[in-house]
């Protein structure tokens, strides 16, 4: 029980002591700070800017990695999108691909009347942003999205006023609309738009639904700011040959299908439509968003990896800086070094007492960064309305980097010291 205790105190004791180490290890780093404030901070910059050039990358990035799975959330991983552009890299020429067919209405009708395992299926056309006029009011740079009413079940529109257009209206190519937030807040700001005709493409159209408000798409475009009509009226108006749209069948596969099969088939019926034979490639491309969204991670990850190796050149300029410091420091107190250890200290308290300066200069640094990071987020959160999130686990991060630098760029200094011999280092100081 006795040597229980003894072995418990001494313990006790241990802690006690590398408690004070530690306060008196932050106790010198503080007094490098006020005594050489040029010198210290100009060492600690490395450490900052690594810092800084890391968390910045990786908060941007995981910012727009949240913003893009946000934006992508309302719709399925399995939709696919039926057309003759495909959203990835292709093995296909660039020359033949040009050659390509656009996808047809008529395709979009048999396809749906025909394909196994259908949820929902659209067709959409891509045009060029247009201006909306409201009596003396008017919108310009609109994103107008002609599409068929079974849009709002694929991409699961919400709305604040109205509706969407039904069946009957999509296919007749009725002259109504639905609007974003944003182009309804300019154009009738408080009052009811519901009702009201407005002026696009030279036609009425009027006003069935408003959206709710979304915020900022992913890549610029988002639901605020674009306006909804059936596809049918833009075919009725233009035809199908039209270069200046780019039509595409938008499909939903029921959930918990075998997507390899469906895909198979979606392919096989395409091409019996268009009678291609058996030793021609597919002239269209079976886009399925979950591929899109693989495509942006593997761009996350190649960003990630730019960021830290670009920052990594600041980091190793930081620890040559911190180990510059230390070495300066272990010089101006070898006198005191050979006192504590002519009063017994171990090589092990010396060590142990500039590791934890060292650790605790670079985390002053990186904590600097951290705080230059999370306040140029606040300002272009605000400049921008966009989201620029700055996460705990980035600040445990660097926080975590920036005391491993300190730890590998003291360590040599700290041993230099603990080797001292301790007459020669009191009648160096002397």
């Amino acid at each position: 029980i006795k040597f229980a205790q003894f072995y418990i105190d001494t313990k006790e004791n241990n802690m006690l002591v590398y408690l004070r180490l530690l306060k008196e290890s932050f106790g010198f780093a503080m007094n490098a700070l006020r005594n050489n404030k040029l010198r210290t901070l100009l060492s600690l910059l490395g450490v900052t800017i690594g810092i800084f050039s890391i968390i910045a990358v990786l908060a941007a990035v995981d910012s727009l990695d949240k913003k893009i799975k946000k934006d992508l959330s309302s719709l399925d991983k399995n939709t696919i999108y039926l057309m003759r552009f495909s959203f990835g890299p292709s093995e296909i020429p660039q020359w033949k691909r040009e050659q390509f067919p656009n996808v047809k209405y008529d395709e979009y009708e048999y396809l749906k009347n025909s394909m196994n395992d259908l949820d929902q299926m659209g067709f959409q056309l891509f045009v060029k942003r247009e201006s909306l006029k409201y009596q003396s009011a008017s919108v310009s740079d609109v994103n107008v999205v002609p599409v068929s009413h079974e849009f709002i079940d694929i991409q699961g529109l919400e709305f604040d006023e109205g509706r969407f257009y039904n069946e009957s209206e999509s296919n007749s190519g009725a002259a109504v609309i639905v609007l974003g937030n944003e182009i309804a807040q300019n154009l009738f700001e408080d009052s009811n738009p519901i009702g009201k005709d407005i002026r696009l493409y030279g036609q009425r159209f009027s006003v069935i639904g408003v959206l709710k408000k979304q915020g900022a798409g992913m890549f610029g475009d988002s639901n605020d700011t674009s306006v909804f009509i059936p596809v049918n009226f833009l075919r009725r108006m233009y035809g199908d040959n039209n270069d200046a749209m780019t039509p595409v069948i938008l499909i939903k596969p029921q959930k918990g299908i075998d997507m390899d099969a469906f895909k198979a088939e979606l392919s096989q019926k395409l091409r019996n439509y268009r009678g291609m034979k058996t030793d021609e490639i597919d002239n269209f491309f079976i886009n399925v968003l979950s591929g899109f969204t693989d495509l942006i991670d593997g761009i996350v990850g190649q960003m990630n990896v730019v960021g830290w190796i670009i920052s990594g050149f600041s980091l190793l300029v930081g620890g040559f800086g911190i180990a510059n410091i230390m070495f300066v420091s272990v010089k101006e107190r070898t006198n005191l070094i050979g006192i504590q250890k002519s009063l017994g200290a171990k090589n092990r308290f010396i060590l142990f007492q500039f590791l934890f300066e060292a650790i605790i200069l670079s985390v002053i640094g990186g904590i600097i960064g951290l705080l230059m990071v999370w306040i140029i987020a606040m300002i272009l959160t605000k400049a921008l309305e966009f989201e620029f999130v700055l996460g705990m686990g980035n600040i445990l991060l660097g926080t975590g980097l920036a005391a491993l630098i300190g730890l590998i760029s003291g360590i040599l200094p700290a041993i230099a010291a603990s080797n001292l011999d301790p007459v020669e280092a009191i009648r160096t100081g002397m």
